[in-house]
């Protein structure tokens, strides 16, 4: 139970707590904590002596905080749930509550490096039938290790940026033409954020994944199809992904996800020793996506192939280091059905089959002016609901 108004039976109640970057009242970003709808300013928490962080709470970005590692967040976390639910705290803490609808949400971290992966079997299966009709879906790779990409750091925005409508260079009857994508779509997924960092030439372990990863953010990886048709085939995907990559404005730390862990798919064939997770966990992440106001999709995460744990220990199986403020992002999370695809490209089968939205429009691609928000949701203690803060875009013009 917390003494915050409106906080009790809220998605964003006590067993949430997600951190972010807020703006106010014209002064330098703050960290704060979400409780209900409002922010606990950290900032001035711990300024007030109220919350230990070592300082890194007085900075523009959660950076200094994730890297200080497990052992700090977890005493932060019951710190702060501490605050919240004593009452005995409510005259020191209530004035450092803002109302959430007063502040302007800014990009939680600054990201090191980014990383997507490809880890849905059906999103690929589906991928492989609209891409390579008449092959295999799956690649003979594809079961044995964690496909991925590496992204562009500098392209990854805040939920509620405006996405302007890339150009490249596309296929055509009579080659490649050049302008502005007509095949825009999107890919509903889960990143995972990186706190403490590892040196070149170590690899993380499958059971050192709670060690490294802070908390987690929901993603809507953009993505130009005509332009990563033609561009995919040796090397994989670049322009027709690298113009903007959103994330939510709240990282949920992992310790408010404790009971939405499960069992992940069986795998066959037996994966590489490095890649063995006992308990081979993923998460029970309940996703859905709006486009234009209309929910379209529900995404479950559960189905996922490859779990957040073997990601990690792929991407770091070379000796690559991890970096404080890495995001890796699970790849487009995609169910079984129709109505559980993660992309549009999925959704209308590569265009051949529109979707009906409201006021009788109908869509197979993104057209400029629609917006598409992601949301998810997760079991929590006792019975509880825990909300992963929301991801959002707009579709804006080529210029």
């Amino acid at each position: 139970m917390t003494w915050v108004t409106g906080a009790d039976g809220s998605a964003y109640g006590v067993t949430n707590l997600p951190y972010g970057v807020f703006a106010h009242d014209g002064r330098d970003p703050r960290i704060g904590v979400r409780i209900g709808d409002f922010v606990l300013d950290l900032t001035g928490a711990e300024a007030a002596g109220l919350v230990l962080a070592a300082g890194a709470f007085d900075r523009p970005t959660l950076n200094d905080f994730m890297a200080l590692g497990r052992p700090q967040w977890t005493a932060v976390r019951q710190r702060v749930t501490e605050l919240l639910t004593d009452t005995a705290h409510r005259a020191a803490v209530e004035p450092l509550l803002v109302p959430l609808a007063d502040v302007r949400l800014l990009l939680p971290f600054a990201v090191a490096d980014y990383v997507d992966f490809y880890s849905s079997e059906h999103h690929a299966s589906n991928v492989g039938q609209i891409f390579r009709p008449g092959q295999p879906p799956l690649l003979p790779n594809w079961k044995h290790l964690p496909i991925g990409y590496h992204g562009r750091a500098g392209t990854v925005v805040v939920s509620g940026t405006p996405v302007v409508r890339p150009a490249g260079q596309r296929p055509g009857p009579d080659g490649p033409t050049y302008g502005p994508s007509a095949r825009l779509d999107i890919e509903a997924e889960v990143g995972f954020v990186v706190g403490v960092p590892s040196p070149l030439g170590a690899r993380v372990s499958v059971d050192d994944f709670a060690d490294h990863v802070f908390g987690v953010v929901l993603v809507n990886d953009w993505s130009a199809r005509d332009i990563q048709a033609w561009e995919y085939q040796p090397l994989g995907p670049f322009l027709g992904k690298s113009f903007a990559t959103s994330v939510s404005a709240w990282v949920t730390p992992l310790d408010a996800l404790a009971d939405a862990f499960l069992p992940a798919p069986e795998q066959d064939p037996e994966v590489a020793a490095y890649l063995r997770d006992v308990p081979h966990l993923g998460l029970d992440l309940r996703l859905a996506v709006e486009w234009n106001g209309e929910r379209v999709s529900e995404p479950p995460f559960r189905t996922m192939y490859w779990t957040p744990a073997q990601q990690l220990a792929h991407l770091t199986v070379n000796g690559a280091s991890l970096r404080t403020g890495d995001l890796y992002a699970s790849g487009t999370v995609s169910g079984p059905e129709r109505g559980q695809v993660g992309s549009f490209l999925e959704l209308t089968w590569g265009g051949a089959e529109p979707v009906k939205l409201g006021a009788g429009e109908t869509r197979t691609f993104l057209e400029d002016g629609d917006t598409v928000t992601v949301t998810a949701t997760a079991p929590g203690p006792d019975g509880t609901t825990i909300a992963l803060g929301e991801v959002t875009g707009t579709i804006q013009p080529a210029r």
